[in-house]
């Protein structure tokens, strides 16, 4: 799929069109953009976006009495007065207005993208970097050819640094939002098996990814590389790059502290520097995420001990590597997100930690294409090799490649919800990983 910035703009009352400076100028004076009319800010920019199910158009109007001072449009049937504003795409328009604001923007902007661990690398690096400048970043998982303009447009002027998130479900999306973004700096966290069937394989997937790479080669920007891996070391020729990783020989090297503590310690070290920090994230596989924003932050000159009390104020939400008390048991709850990779990785961690009674609850992996059961089973095994007290599976695909085992299987979560509602778990520590669409974390407040 490619997407355009060409678009025409015409004021709904007349036929005259108008420039993208001028579009500017009405976006300095709105307080911020919309794109949903239930949640409009007063005297912003509402732009009327499509969607599978919903057409921004027909929620204009709404849009503009609820506060809204304009609205971009591409229907003509909803241009009502000179508050609304007719353009060919809106898609293409809030990209475009995106482009031209980040091009008036004199600051570094860091881009981040990957497989793994792209969200809690950016809030590490954001909290990292806020401890001495003005920071802007991505918001939740707004990472898209939506959520990346949108991010950018709510950059204010006093900003001295962005951190841009990216993801991509096929291949030559990375692109296009470096061609937004204009990235300075970027980093692949890694590259593994996930969103296959919008990629079409996993050689599909290294191609999408390292588009940020290439983007970096030609506009002669600066690439944060983790040494330790081997495949995105294979792609760096030409690229001005600072490595970081357990190689001593990085630029920036550091060790897991093993001890029975759930959360991650970490002894980093670079130039004659050496400290210990103690996170609030569970998981060994966080590893390379604290020393990737470590090694941004050192970059950028934020002293060493800011570098430490960024990472160690950072607490994680939204279901990613969280470990949550309920009183009944242990949760270690990491239900954002899951593919292949992660997955293993989680598993095999939680079958490491000294935690007593272990119990998984582990969710389908979603749009893994063809490769799909294989990759399934390829957990099964893996669990099935574990000493795991009990194991629960909670989707379609894991319950139909079970069928074998002795495991309790539930077709989706309101059915494993109901399990759980009559048969109380007590005193487990229990990873519970699957998957967004599964919605694990439906079935956590009755553990």
């Amino acid at each position: 799929m490619k997407w355009g910035f060409l678009f025409t703009l015409q004021q709904a009352d007349q036929n005259a069109m108008i420039s993208i400076e001028e579009l500017y100028g009405i976006f300095l004076n709105c307080t911020s953009v919309s794109t949903d009319s239930r949640f409009i800010n007063k005297a912003s920019l509402f732009f009327a976006l499509k969607g599978e199910k919903f057409d921004g158009n027909s929620f204009a109007e709404t849009a503009l009495q609820n506060g809204a001072s304009f609205a971009i449009i591409d229907d003509a049937k909803y241009a009502t007065n000179n508050t609304t504003i007719l353009v060919d795409n809106v898609l293409g328009t809030i990209q475009e207005l995106a482009l031209f604001h980040r091009k008036k923007l004199k600051i570094p902007v860091i881009a981040i993208t990957g497989t793994n661990g792209k969200t809690t690398t950016k809030e590490l690096v954001n909290s990292v970097l806020s401890q001495t400048y003005k920071t802007a970043a991505t918001t939740g998982n707004l990472n898209n050819h939506i959520g990346v303009p949108l991010t950018l447009l709510s950059i204010k002027s006093e900003t001295q640094i962005a951190i841009i998130e990216m993801g991509a479900n096929h291949v030559g999306e990375i692109d296009l939002l470096c061609r937004i973004a204009l990235p300075t700096h970027g980093i692949i966290t890694n590259i593994g098996k996930a969103h296959l069937e919008g990629f079409g394989s996993f050689e599909g997937v290294i191609k999408a990814k390292t588009e940020l790479f290439n983007f970096l080669l030609l506009s002669d920007g600066v690439a944060f590389v983790n040494k330790d891996n081997s495949l995105l070391m294979g792609h760096i020729k030409g690229l001005r790059t600072i490595t970081y990783g357990t190689d001593l020989s990085a630029a920036f090297n550091g060790i897991i502290i093993e001890d029975n503590d759930p959360y991650l310690k970490v002894q980093i070290s670079f130039m004659s520097c050496s400290m210990n920090i103690s996170s609030r994230l569970y998981g060994r596989y966080n590893f390379e995420n604290i020393l990737a924003a470590a090694c941004i932050g050192c970059h950028f000159n934020v002293g060493p001990d800011k570098i430490k009390a960024g990472i160690e104020q950072y607490i994680p939400s939204n279901n990613r590597s969280q470990v949550v008390n309920t009183g009944k048991n242990t949760l270690i709850l990491d239900a954002y997100n899951s593919n292949p990779d992660s997955l293993k990785y989680a598993i095999q961690n939680f079958e490491a930690s000294p935690y007593p009674e272990k119990t998984v609850i582990i969710g389908d992996m979603l749009e893994l294409g063809k490769e799909s059961d294989e990759e399934h089973n390829n957990i099964l095994n893996l669990i099935e090799k574990s000493a795991f007290r009990d194991v629960f599976l909670v989707g379609p695909i894991f319950t139909r490649l079970n069928a074998k085992r002795e495991w309790l299987c539930f077709q989706d979560s309101e059915l494993a919800r109901l399990w759980f509602d009559h048969h109380h778990l007590t005193g487990k520590t229990i990873l519970i990983k699957g998957s967004r669409g599964i919605m694990l974390e439906k079935i956590t407040d009755t553990l």
